[in-house]
């Protein structure tokens, strides 16, 4: 409050001050005038006159926030040529004036008459002019002036944000810098100290300091540690009039973090961790898990554990979980209770980041004691070998031994084994296993050529504790003996030339042969070719062995001919080289065939000769025209039957109309001649008066309308008929002689079946129509019809 009164009584006396300096201004303007006329040269040497104004003004100010009751006055304006009578007008114009501004016209005096603000708007420009009153003629031109607002202090100090946040390493050095904070002022900054701001610190000590003038805030004390506090609050003022008494001051908060760095080392909370694993575990399971604990966050406290020593380096490893930052412990390979009870292990935990800047606070490292106790468990038996493999001779008799597979139980109880054979791998059952000794036998003799290799997995299993069991897999080879003979190694055919006698043989083979085996190699080649022993001597063809499992065939003479034989079929023997050797008689065919000079073959045939003894050429030119001449007539035949036309006339035995009518009326038997009228049967289409012609073609297609078609399986079957009859009526396309409509709907309930032949595949001869006198008087009229049909038939 004390304040505003003394900051009241400054602004009443800038005001007085500022009217006596306005009243100095307006009798200086009576002394002398504003501009006075001088002569200038000019760049040729002219001269130039100025003219003389004849009023004088100043530059005004007035002091912003004013609010004493009267209107400040602003200053005064008067002209040299006012003469005090009255006869001159003083115009104001510009902006605020008649608003802001107002001018008495007779004495020139301006008044503010509202609070001025210098923060809103610093100057005001104005036009002054003097015109006779009368007339309203200026007198002199308008002139352009500045009212100015003074400033005083009133705005405070605004920092650019309400809070800051900012961020340190911790165990920074003194005078660190932070962050900067600035603030600013609404104030003119030209005038006085309304806008010089000082910056103090509120809060916050003795941790962190401010430099005055530039706001920036620097730590103020060393070692500041992040894990004994982390956050801190500052608060910062900023102060106008230069930090003085009486200044406007503004606050601002700035939140400091503390940032980690890695200057704690990881620390075990115990210096022995005991565990345990069970001899079944598998390895990679996990036995346990060690923790060293590090404050720093981050990679500053990111931790990797190692086995540094132990006697169970090799049977257990360590990883680092660095989502928990744990060391887990894991089976690295199986352990046996039997062979060994526990295991030591020395743990290291270690930062993986070290900041050089503090590694004299120690070694970043710890260790610790890792005891793992062995339990007993319940083991599977165990084979002696990971896998075995036996042999056995093919078309071995059964029972056979092939091997043996052993296990044991390696718990101490030795439990007793029992072995089994998994028959899923042995589908046929070849073999058999003495479920207590592990001998493999076989149950069938086996066939080396249909399966060199048997592969089977045997179980062993503890007799107390079937759950407890082991697998391993037996190769067992199929070993080959001789029981196969060789063969031609493809369907062999050979071709010799027929020649005469005269033509000295060729040293080249009919043809070369080699042998295929299903035996080993050790009891198939090396093959040997031989003729059998009755026709060693054979006069027209020998075998030479090339002693490379291949042979050929040579002629013994020439002189071949197909007329007299065309084909030789020679037996060949075929050995190979096993223990005992196996042979077979194998048949090689020779085609005589005709060949040109150079030896090509031309022709295998024997019929060819035959046929150019017995016929001429012009006896199979004779032949084909014969046949050419019976092709024409049988065509010109089949042409004529074609053009035939059909007589125009049909005979009345022949015009057979079998249009069968149903209806619901039962009528009073075969004397009844009035229940419906025949004629309608004979010649339905006479009733619309329209008789087709039955020697023309219809011109025209005719279309049914669909309307009338009723649905095959309506119940309605007299509408069905009706409408059926009424399309072949109307139908000009119909055949003019018989009309058959088929109709698919037997009916319901029908014991007799259907009664029409309209669509029997047989003729009316293959037809027996007796059956249908034992029908009844209903079937009478229709049996009489075939009947008497077949007996006019007969007669003729």
């Amino acid at each position: 409050m004390k304040e505003h009164y003394c900051l009241q009584a400054a602004l009443v006396c800038l005001g007085v001050l500022c009217h006596s300096q306005a009243l100095t201004t307006e009798r200086r303007g009576h002394l002398r005038p504003l501009f006075h006329g001088h002569h200038e040269k000019g760049k040729e040497g002219q001269v130039l006159q100025r003219s003389k104004r004849g009023w004088v003004w100043n530059q005004f100010f007035v002091i912003e926030e004013y609010t004493g009751p009267d209107p400040v006055l602003v200053g005064r304006l008067h002209s040299d040529i006012d003469s005090g009578d009255g006869n001159i007008k003083y115009i104001l114009s510009g902006e605020g004036a008649g608003t802001i501004f107002v001018i008495d016209d007779k004495s020139g005096n301006i008044h503010a008459t509202k609070t001025l603000d210098r923060e809103e708007r610093a100057q005001y420009t104005l036009m002054a002019q003097a015109v006779d009153r009368d007339t309203n003629r200026p007198l002199e031109p308008p002139s352009e002036f500045i009212v100015k607002v003074q400033d005083i202090n009133d705005n405070p100090p605004e920092f650019l944000h309400e809070t800051y946040h900012a961020n340190v390493p911790e165990r920074s050095n003194v005078g660190t810098s932070v962050i900067q904070v600035t603030a600013s002022d609404a104030d003119d900054p030209t005038y006085g100290n309304s806008a010089k701001l000082v910056y103090s610190i509120l809060e916050g000590q003795p941790y962190f300091s401010v430099e005055a003038q530039t706001g920036i805030i620097r730590t103020a004390l060393p070692n500041m540690d992040r894990e004994a506090k982390e956050e801190y609050h500052v608060v910062i003022q900023a102060k106008d009039m230069g930090g003085h008494m009486g200044g406007l001051s503004g606050t601002t908060k700035v939140t400091i973090t503390l940032t980690d760095v890695n200057d704690n080392p990881p620390k075990f909370p115990q210096s022995v961790y005991q565990m345990s694993v069970s001899e079944a575990a598998v390895p990679g399971e996990e036995v346990g898990r060690v923790k060293a604990k590090d404050p720093d966050i981050g990679e500053n406290g990111l931790v990797t554990y190692n086995i540094v020593d132990g006697d169970g380096m090799d049977l257990f490893e360590i990883t680092t979980d660095y989502e928990t930052q744990e060391g887990v412990v894991k089976l690295k390979k199986p352990v046996d209770f039997e062979t060994k009870r526990a295991y030591s292990l020395k743990v290291e935990a270690a930062n993986v980041h070290i900041d050089p800047k503090f590694i004299s606070n120690g070694p970043f490292k710890d260790t610790v004691t890792v005891k793992i106790a062995v339990e007993d468990a319940d083991e599977p038996p165990m084979f002696l070998a990971p896998s075995y493999i036996h042999e056995v001779q093919e078309n071995a008799a059964a029972g056979t031994v092939v091997g043996r597979v052993h296990a044991k139980d390696p718990d101490a109880a030795n439990s007793p084994i029992r072995y089994s054979i998994d028959r899923h791998t042995d589908l046929d059952r070849f073999f058999t296993i003495n479920p207590e000794d592990g001998f493999i036998k076989t149950t069938k003799p086996l066939d080396r050529e249909e399966t060199a290799w048997l592969n089977i997995s045997v179980f062993a299993a503890e007799i107390h504790n079937r759950h407890q069991e082991a697998k391993v897999p037996v190769a067992i080879r199929v070993l080959d003996v001789n029981d196969n003979a060789p063969k031609f190694a493809a369907p062999y055919e050979g071709f010799i030339c027929e020649s005469d006698q005269t033509k000295p043989l060729s040293n080249q083979p009919i043809v070369t042969i080699s042998a295929d085996d299903k035996d080993d190699t050790a009891n198939g080649p090396r093959f040997i070719f031989s003729l059998p022993p009755e026709i060693i001597h054979n006069p027209n063809f020998t075998v030479r062995d090339n002693r490379d499992n291949t042979a050929g065939v040579y002629a013994r003479r020439g002189g071949f001919s197909r007329q007299k034989q065309d084909l030789y079929l020679l037996p060949i023997v075929i050995s190979d080289g096993g223990i005992p050797p196996m042979s077979s008689t194998n048949t090689l065919t020779i085609k005589v065939c005709g060949c040109d000079v150079h030896g090509a073959l031309l022709s295998c045939n024997a019929e060819a000769y035959i046929l150019n003894a017995g016929l001429s050429t012009g006896a199979l030119i004779a032949i084909l025209a014969c046949i050419v001449i019976l092709l024409v007539i049988v065509v010109l035949f089949v042409t004529l039957r074609r053009q035939k036309k059909e007589p125009l006339i049909v005979f009345e035995e022949e015009d057979v109309r079998e249009n069968i009518i149903t209806y619901d009326d039962e009528g009073g038997g075969e004397e009844d001649t009035e229940a419906f009228d025949i004629a309608t049967l004979q010649n339905p289409d006479g009733i619309n008066g329209f008789i087709p012609r039955k020697d023309i073609k219809p011109e025209y297609q005719y279309m049914p309308r669909p309307g009338l078609r009723p649905a095959p399986n309506s119940v309605d079957v007299d509408d069905f008929i009706n409408t059926r009859i009424q399309e072949a009526d109307n139908d000009p396309t119909a055949p003019p002689y018989d009309s058959i409509q088929i109709y698919g709907y037997e009916g319901r309930g029908s014991v007799a079946g259907s009664l029409s032949s309209l669509e029997s595949a047989t003729t009316d001869s293959d037809l027996d129509y007796d059956y249908l006198q034992n029908w009844g008087p209903r079937f009478k009229k229709l049996a009489d019809l075939y009947g008497s049909k077949d007996t006019f038939d007969d007669d003729s």
